[in-house]
C-alpha cells in the first residue's frame, strides 16, 4: 500500500503465469523463454498502485510456484493482494511472434484455480470500502462462478454508493460473440465508467463498421455510464464524460509489445480518477500509461509511475 489515505481500487480476477518466446518464428523453434505474469485485473491493479493510489487485487491461485510468484509479485508491487489457494493449477499464458509484429497468444486456462473464483472469496467489506471497484469482461467468461462473482461483487459496490468501472475487455477464444453480447451489455448497463475497443463496443450495443468512435461512445453512455470511454489504438481515445465530448490523440511510441496497453490506459484513468483529477487530465494521463506500456515488453512491467509521466504533461486534448 501507498502512504496515502485516499480510498483505493479494489478489482478481481485470474492472474496467470506469463511464458513469453524470445525469437520471432514458430514456437517449436523457439529456444528463449521469458517467464513472468499477466492478467488484466492485477494489470490495472500494478499500474494504479506505481501511480500513487492504493490497490487491491482479490483472486484464486494454485498451490504452485507460479501462484506464488503471482502473489510475491503483487506485494512488491504494493498491491494488497487477497489471495485464495487453491487445489487446481494456477493459469498460464503462451506469447509468441509467428512472424514480423504478428503477435499470438495461447491460454492455458480451463478449470484453473482462478476459473474457480466464486462470490465467497470477496471479504466483508472490502468492496464496500472501495474507492472505486474495477471488473473485466475477462471474468464473466472464465466459469458460471466467476460470472457470478463480478456481477455479486457489482450489486455489492452499487448497493454501498461504491462506483463501478467495466472494461469489456471481450476475448475469442474465451467465448463467442453470441454468447458474450448479452452478458457484457448487462455489465456495461451497471457501470459508472465503461472502457472499449471500437469492435468491443459494437459487441456490445449490436452496431455495425460504420458507427464512428463518438457515436459508440454516445451509445455506451446511453446503457447507463456516465464516463464511457473508447480505447483506439494509435488513433487515440475517444469518450463521452458527464455529457461531454472528448478526444485526443495517441502519443508517438515504438510498439514493442502491445498487449498490456488497453489495461495501462484503464490504470492511468482510474489513478486520476481516484485522485479526483478533471475528465482531461484523466485521459492525458491514461493515454501517456498506453504508450509507456507498449513500449516495454511484458503484460505489466512498462507500466509508469508519476515522475515518468512528468516528460508528457504537455499532451492537449479537444473538447467539445
Amino acid at each position: 500500500m501507498t502512504g496515502t489515505s485516499m480510498p483505493g481500487l479494489v478489482t478481481l480476477g485470474e492472474t496467470m503465469g506469463l511464458v513469453t518466446a524470445g525469437e520471432i518464428g514458430s514456437l517449436e523453434y523457439a529456444r528463449t523463454f521469458t517467464y513472468g505474469i499477466g492478467g488484466a485485473e492485477s494489470n490495472v491493479a500494478i499500474g494504479v498502485s506505481r501511480l500513487g493510489v492504493p490497490a487491491t487485487w482479490i483472486g484464486r491461485l494454485g498451490a504452485d510456484a507460479t501462484g506464488d510468484m503471482i502473489e510475491r509479485r503483487l506485494r512488491s508491487e504494493g498491491v494488497t493482494a487477497l489471495v485464495v489457494r487453491d487445489g487446481s493449477f494456477t493459469g498460464l499464458m503462451v506469447k509468441h511472434r509467428r512472424f514480423g509484429s504478428a503477435l499470438s497468444v495461447d491460454y492455458h486456462r480451463a478449470g484453473s484455480a482462478g476459473s474457480r473464483l466464486r462470490p465467497g472469496d470477496i471479504p466483508q467489506g472490502c468492496v464496500e470500502a472501495a474507492g472505486v471497484l474495477h471488473v473485466t469482461g475477462v471474468t464473466t467468461a472464465l466459469s458460471p462462478s466467476a460470472c457470478d462473482t463480478v456481477f455479486g461483487a457489482v450489486t455489492r459496490a452499487r448497493a454501498a454508493g461504491v462506483p463501478v468501472s467495466v472494461d469489456v475487455n471481450y476475448r475469442r477464444k474465451l467465448w463467442s460473440p453470441e454468447a458474450a453480447g448479452p452478458t457484457l451489455r448487462r455489465l456495461v448497463a451497471r457501470a459508472d465508467v465503461v472502457f472499449a475497443g471500437v469492435e468491443e463496443a459494437q459487441l456490445v450495443l449490436g452496431a455495425d463498421g460504420e458507427s464512428s468512435a463518438a457515436a459508440l461512445a454516445e451509445g455506451l453512455a446511453a446503457l447507463g455510464p456516465a464516463q464511457a470511454v473508447i480505447k483506439d489504438g494509435a488513433r487515440g481515445c475517444t469518450a463521452r464524460i458527464e455529457g461531454t465530448d472528448h478526444r485526443l490523440a495517441a502519443l508517438p511510441a515504438e510498439v514493442v509489445d502491445p498487449v498490456g496497453a488497453g489495461d495501462a490506459f484503464v490504470a492511468g484513468y482510474l489513478a486520476e480518477l481516484l485522485a479526483g483529477r478533471s475528465a482531461s487530465e484523466r485521459l492525458r494521463t491514461a493515454v501517456a500509461a498506453g504508450a509507456y506500456a507498449v513500449s516495454v515488453p511484458g503484460d505489466c512491467e512498462g507500466l509508469p509511475r508519476r515522475p515518468e509521466l512528468a516528460a508528457l504533461a504537455s499532451v492537449q486534448d479537444v473538447t467539445r
